[in-house]
């Protein structure tokens, strides 16, 4: 006797996902769904460690100098490799 015959008709088989750990299958509506959600995202965002406003310009500030020093280093690869093929196909 093979395993299928031992499942009952309701039983998932192969070819069929078994459900998540505590899920039911009743349906829940989208509205509650959606409220469900952003009570998550608010719950999220409780937990969510906020820098400070030192911190905040100190990174931006960080970021803002790496960013131009970046644009930068390309304008100036750009700018050669532009020179090269010129004098190269010129």
């Amino acid at each position: 006797m093979s395993v299928s015959d031992d499942r009952a008709d309701g039983e998932a088989g192969k070819g069929h996902p078994t459900s998540p750990r505590g899920s039911t299958d009743t349906k829940v509506s989208l509205p509650a769904r959606v409220v469900r959600f952003l009570r998550e995202v608010v719950a999220e965002l409780r937990k969510v460690i906020w820098p400070t406003r030192k911190q905040l310009v100190t990174y931006t500030a960080v970021v803002l100098v790496f960013v131009s020093v970046m644009v930068a280093i390309v304008a100036l690869l750009d700018l050669g490799f532009g020179q090269v093929v010129f004098y190269v196909f010129g």
